[in-house]
């Protein structure tokens, strides 16, 4: 991690002429907001001086109570490779605060913040490693997205069936030149699907990365004619994307993975068993926030490689959660439900509250499914107690709304505004006349 001073960006914007900084941070659903300042005011910002109207931001705050101020995260600098000299723009993230000094209860870094130091008192940081996919599809004549995708290529082909190697490349190289550590990037199972894996960090810094992260590669699709998209389910029929999320705790004490124990016959800690119970405990209340749009429950449906029941397992892909093999500090829990679309500040505090209570409680999980789930009968999953994640955005409304883990982990003002929010997506979608309806009823009726 980058260790900055007020000095150091000041002296690096010098030496790399650099114009313009983009002040960022996140709205409740995880979209990139930022104020462009020139670097003449490039002090006052790091002096926490720059102030910006709440008002028009979803889900923060009243017309009446608009005043908000910036505080940058310091070792969040970095410079916008694709903008090259001269006047170069970089970029901080930051907090966002009240005028009286406090942290703004609307912003969602400061939600994972808060949830992070709960780990903390309990003798724990949190590290994530999330997996994110995509779609890379071709654009019209006018620029505006089309649903073609750009190969018909498959898992892990490669050039020429895969057309969009070089923007892949071109992402990965952008990436590393922002201080990411890439671990793999490939082609997903479906045509025109990616995937590229960064290194695990802090969930903090993580968070960070992941807004980086959709914004470097929807950029750099741009410029290759390509639009990227993190929609869950964008087309019918086929694979949709994920966010699988490896998690791991790290014993505040040592420095130590706490999910290990050498003497277990899968050598696993009890922490580690009661981390999995909490996320299967809470799994339906979290949903909202993992997989929050309408469109994500199309894609957490059987058959497409996406989760539906809740299980664990140490190695079989069709539960929940799984346990990779790896052992020693690189043992970890991977939740396979969460998607794209989420925001990763509320969604890595969502199921690191999920975990914590699980180690809290001693919560343990039941015991690991082995078998195929999907090709369980309806009565055989009801006899081994095989729940299933909610089936739709309402239902998962519902799980959320009467969840006090969720309302006490996001806060009175994120928890409201993010649930009236989705009640009216939710409307909005129900009452629709959608091209199936009319593809099934209008001759029939």
């Amino acid at each position: 991690m980058k260790n900055y001073t007020k000095e150091d960006i000041i002296r690096i914007c010098k030496e790399q002429d650099v114009k313009f900084i983009r002040l960022q941070f996140v709205d409740i659903f995880g979209i990139m907001k930022n104020v462009a300042i020139t670097v003449d005011q490039l002090e006052a910002a790091l002096n926490n001086e720059i102030m910006f109207d709440g008002s028009s931001i979803e889900g923060f705050v009243r017309i009446e109570e608009s005043d908000m101020y910036l505080r940058p995260d310091f070792n969040t600098f970095t410079i916008f490779p694709w903008r090259p000299s001269p006047n170069r723009v970089a970029r901080l993230i930051c907090d966002v605060y009240l005028p009286d000094g406090t942290p703004f209860p609307g912003c969602p870094r400061g939600v994972l913040k808060k949830t992070l130091q709960k780990a903390e008192e309990m003798g724990f940081k949190f590290f994530v490693g999330p997996e994110l996919e995509f779609f890379l599809f071709l654009t019209d004549e006018n620029g505006n997205p089309t649903l073609q995708t750009h190969d018909n290529a498959g898992y892990f082909d490669l050039g020429p069936v895969d057309l969009g190697e070089d923007a892949r490349r071109d992402m990965v190289l952008t990436l590393e030149e922002m201080g990411f550590e890439i671990e793999a990037s490939h082609h997903e199972v479906a045509p025109g699907q990616h995937e590229i894996d960064f290194k695990y960090d802090h969930a903090l810094y993580t968070a960070d990365n992941v807004v980086t992260f959709k914004l470097v590669v929807k950029t750099i699709a741009q410029r290759h004619g390509l639009h990227a998209t993190f929609m869950p389910k964008p087309i019918f029929g086929i694979n949709g994307s994920g966010m699988h999320t490896n998690m791991s705790l790290a014993r505040v004490s040592d420095g130590k993975n706490a999910f290990l124990d050498p003497n277990d016959k899968l050598q696993l800690s009890k922490e580690a068993y009661y981390f999995i119970g909490g996320l299967m405990k809470h799994a339906r209340e979290f949903a909202l926030v993992t997989n929050p749009l309408v469109n994500s429950y199309k894609r957490l449906v059987p058959g497409y490689e996406a989760p539906v029941y809740i299980a664990w397992s140490p190695k079989n892909r069709s539960p929940l959660i799984r346990v990779p093999a790896k052992r020693g500090q690189a043992t970890r829990i991977e939740l396979r439900n969460p998607d794209p679309a989420a925001n990763p500040y509320l969604a890595f505090a969502a199921v690191l509250a999920a975990g914590l209570d699980g180690i809290k409680n001693k919560i343990e999980p039941p015991e690991p499914v082995e078998e195929n789930i999907f090709e369980m009968s309806e009565e055989e999953r009801a006899r081994r107690g095989i729940g299933s994640l909610p089936g739709s955005l309402e239902e998962a409304i519902k799980e959320f709304e009467n969840s006090a883990l969720m309302r006490e982990t996001l806060g009175e003002h994120i928890f409201e505004k993010y649930l009236e929010a989705k009640k009216l997506e939710w409307d909005d979608y129900r009452t629709k006349v959608h091209q199936w309806e009319i593809d099934s009823y209008l001759t029939k009726y």
